[in-house]
């Protein structure tokens, strides 16, 4: 979730005040909209930023929001992750890609990003 995030602009917000972030400031009743994948690949805040993990910890990252303004529906969606992999390869642990990974089709210019298409074969 964090290194292809699925949206790639997070709500936008107004400012209620004035408030300066970074020296620059951002005068009340301008809007604000983050890029979530530059978020979620700042290096400060992550390790080898641009690098998949399948192992890297899972916090801290902004694919189902913050604060306030969180997904409601990200823990069905972890566990209808976690569950539906684990029960997937279960019952296919040959599944593999039909095609190279660097070949899969993605929504790139979308709204929300993701898999266009994924073609597997197994056995």
């Amino acid at each position: 979730m964090r290194y292809l995030t699925i949206s790639h602009f997070g709500a936008s917000r107004v400012v209620l005040e004035d408030v300066e972030i970074d020296g620059r400031t951002i005068k009340a009743g301008q809007t604000v909209v983050l890029s979530l994948p530059s978020a979620n690949r700042d290096p400060r805040y992550f390790e080898n930023a641009d690098e998949f993990d399948i192992g890297r910890p899972s916090r801290r990252h902004l694919a189902f929001g913050f604060g306030i303004h969180q997904c409601l529906g990200q823990h069905l969606a972890r566990a209808s992750l976690r569950i539906g992999f684990q029960k997937l390869f279960e019952r296919f642990p040959d599944l593999r890609l039909a095609t190279a990974a660097e070949q899969v089709p993605l929504r790139e210019t979308a709204m929300h990003y993701g898999v266009r298409e994924l073609p597997v074969t197994w056995g």
